[in-house]
């Protein structure tokens, strides 16, 4: 048996200097290996060149990380993007069959921001794709001429469902969460319940239900400074915890 559970982490194609690189935020990484105990292991966003099985086979959870581009609406049979709108097709084809496998295979899944909307999407869901522009719905999008200290700190509360997954690991049903988001919840997928609401009412966080596992997803970035957080903290010590069972229950023990 491992010493710790493999996680597979979902990358982006990003442009560096001129040439494409799969990427992912160290914040993410280094929260798993900090908060989670396990070891990460990032998957390339190689599209339909990504064989689910293969990739699952090897690994005791699924980390969705966030990301700057937007989940491209065709897969939700949303209008077309605004004009200047950042999209990644690659990691669009290479997450959503994931995310769909792994819950049907009952691997612990833990999904943030853009992972929290692929989520939705891959169960049937739908996204609203300028949220700021939706009338009666507040504006959740970071102020990036600010420093990441000040853009990544807390925006605002957020209502936890009572006897819900979430607010099991607080003592307090209404905690404070950053918000850097242009996307959101339009309508949730029927396989999912709502753990968490903005003060809008905007979807902030589900579980899928009926799952053998922790499928989780959350609309803000816990990764951030993660072991200053008890919240945090407590969130992925959660999925680190299921990653470690999957692990055991797949060596038999």
């Amino acid at each position: 048996m491992r010493s710790q559970p493999i996680v597979a982490v979902s990358a982006c194609v990003k442009d560096v200097d001129g040439y494409l690189n799969y990427a992912v935020a160290t914040k993410y990484v280094d929260a798993l290996v900090e908060a989670s105990g396990v070891t990460p292991l990032i998957l390339p966003a190689l599209g339909f060149g990504t064989h689910c099985e293969d990739v699952l086979d090897m690994c005791d959870g699924l980390y969705l990380t966030g990301s700057v581009s937007n989940v491209e609406p065709h897969h939700y049979d949303g209008a077309p993007s605004a004009n200047g709108t950042l999209h990644d097709a690659a990691r669009d084809a290479t997450t959503l069959p994931l995310v769909l496998r792994a819950i049907e295979d009952g691997i612990p899944v833990f999904a943030i921001c853009r992972g929290f909307q692929e989520m939705n999407v891959a169960l049937g869901g739908t996204l609203h794709q300028q949220v700021h522009e939706v009338e009666g719905l507040n504006d959740h999008r970071e102020d990036r001429t600010q420093t990441p200290d000040v853009y990544f700190g807390p925006a605002h509360d957020i209502a936890l469902t009572k006897g819900g997954k979430l607010s099991e690991l607080c003592n307090d049903l209404t905690v404070q969460v950053n918000s850097l988001h242009g996307q959101g919840i339009d309508k949730l997928a029927d396989g999912l319940e709502i753990e968490a609401r903005a003060p809008d009412g905007l979807v902030e966080a589900f579980h899928v239900k009926d799952t053998k596992a922790f499928a989780l997803g959350v609309q803000w970035h816990p990764e951030w400074k993660v072991m200053e957080n008890e919240f945090s903290r407590a969130l992925f010590d959660k999925f680190g915890e299921a990653c470690r069972k999957r692990a055991q229950d797949r060596a038999g023990k």
